[in-house]
C-alpha cells in the first residue's frame, strides 16, 4: 500500500511489530525470523519495523536483541527499560517509538503464531482500526486456562465484546494506537481500553501454543494483580455491590428493629437493654454500609476521571462549507479535508514526534 505526500513524494506504508521481552533470549531470533518470513510472503508491499522492548530481563535477552539489531540494520528498534515494569508498560514504551501506520503486538515466546499477521494486516487494509487475535483454546497448562476463564468471564460481565479467552495479540492502526497512548492511569485493563474505543474492530480466533522454551514470567502474584486491575478498572460492579449490600442491610436492620421493639413491648427480650443495643447497632450498621457505598460511588467517578480518557471519539465528519459559512465549528478550525485525520487525532498528532 503506497501513499503520496503533499509534495508528491511516494512513501511506502509501514507495519511496526512491538515485542515485549522478559527472559526470552532463546526465542528472539526465531521470533524475528518468523515475522520477517510472514512479511515477505504476505505483505511485501509494506515496510516492516520490529520494536523489541526489554522489560528488565534477568537473562541475556538484551545482548541477543543487540545482536539481532546489528544483523538487521534499519529493521530493528531496541528499547531497554531500567527495570521490570510489567507487560503493559513495555507495550506502551514500544508504542512510543513505533513509527508504523499500523502496530502489531506479539509475545516473544512464540506461543502466538506470527503467521496470523497476514490476516491481521489484510483486515487493517480493508478498513479495520483494531484487529484482535483472541485465544479460542490454549495448550499452555490447566492453571493458565482456568485463570483465563475466570478472569475474562468476569470482564465479559462489564463488556460482553471481550472474547472468552482474552487476548494480547492484536493490531492497532496509528489512530487507535495514539488514542490508547492518550489514556492515563497506572493500573489499567488494556484489553478493555482497546475495545472501549469503539473503532471498527474484527476478531480472529486461534489456538495458543504450548511454550517450547524457557519459563513464563506470568507468576501467580502477577496473575492476581492483573485480575484485581481487571476487576477494578473494567467494572463498577464491586462498588455497586457494596452500595446494594448497604441498602439491604439498612432495610433489614429497620425491619429487625421493629421486631425487637415489639418483643420489648411484650417483655420477650433476653435481658434489659437488649432492645436498645440491637436497634442502635442495626441502624448504625445499615447507615454506615450505605454511606460507604455512596463514598465508593464518588471514588469510582474520581478514578474514572483520572484516567483522562477522551469524552468521545469521532469516527467520521462530513461537512459542507460554502462561501457564506465560516470554516470553523464550535471554535475548532475546519481542517478536515483529509478524512483520515479526525478531530481527536489532530490534537494528538504531535504526540508521536515528542
Amino acid at each position: 500500500m503506497i501513499e503520496s505526500t503533499a509534495d508528491g513524494q511516494v512513501v511506502r506504508r509501514v507495519v511496526s511489530v512491538v515485542v515485549p521481552v522478559f527472559g526470552n533470549q532463546e526465542t528472539l531470533a526465531e521470533t524475528l525470523s518468523q515475522v520477517l518470513a510472514v512479511r515477505d510472503a504476505s505483505f511485501p508491499h509494506l515496510g516492516l519495523e520490529l520494536v523489541f522492548v526489554d522489560d528488565g530481563s534477568p537473562d541475556g535477552s538484551w545482548a541477543e536483541m543487540r545482536r539481532l539489531s546489528t544483523s538487521h540494520p534499519g529493521q530493528v528498534t531496541l528499547v531497554k527499560l531500567s527495570r521490570n515494569f510489567g507487560q503493559l508498560s513495555a507495550i506502551l514504551a514500544g508504542y512510543q517509538v513505533a513509527r508504523g501506520d499500523a502496530v502489531i503486538t506479539i509475545s516473544a515466546d512464540l506461543q502466538d503464531p506470527p503467521a496470523l499477521m497476514a490476516n491481521m494486516v489484510r483486515d487493517w487494509e480493508s478498513g479495520h482500526d483494531v484487529v484482535v487475535a483472541h485465544r479460542s483454546g490454549r495448550h499452555d497448562g490447566g492453571a493458565s486456562a482456568l485463570f483465563s476463564r475466570v478472569a475474562y468471564g468476569f470482564a465479559r460481565r462489564a463488556n460482553p465484546r471481550i472474547p472468552k479467552g482474552g487476548f494480547d495479540y492484536l493490531l492497532l492502526s496509528r489512530r487507535a494506537m495514539e488514542l490508547i497512548r492518550s489514556f492515563h492511569g497506572r493500573h489499567r485493563f488494556f484489553q478493555g481500553d482497546v475495545l472501549w474505543l469503539g473503532l471498527p474492530t474484527t476478531f480472529i480466533p486461534y489456538e495458543r501454543r504450548k511454550r517450547l522454551q524457557g519459563s513464563s514470567g506470568w507468576t501467580i502474584g502477577r496473575k492476581f494483580t492483573y485480575f484485581v486491575d481487571l476487576v477494578l478498572d473494567s467494572s463498577y460492579i464491586p462498588i455497586r455491590l457494596m452500595t446494594l449490600v448497604g441498602v439491604l442491610t439498612a432495610i433489614l436492620g429497620v425491619v429487625y428493629a421493629v421486631i425487637i421493639g415489639v418483643a420489648w413491648l411484650w417483655n420477650a427480650t433476653p435481658f434489659a437493654g437488649y432492645a436498645a443495643i440491637m436497634i442502635t447497632l442495626l441502624l448504625l450498621g445499615g447507615v454506615i454500609m450505605t454511606m460507604l457505598g455512596v463514598v465508593g460511588e464518588y471514588l469510582w467517578r474520581i478514578a474514572d476521571d483520572i484516567k483522562a480518557r477522551p469524552l468521545y471519539i469521532v469516527e467520521q465528519v462530513d461537512m459542507s462549507v460554502g462561501n457564506d459559512v465560516p470554516a470553523r465549528v464550535n471554535g475548532m478550525d475546519n481542517e478536515l479535508s483529509d478524512p483520515a485525520r479526525l478531530p481527536h487525532e489532530k490534537e494528538l498528532a504531535n504526540a508521536h514526534d515528542r
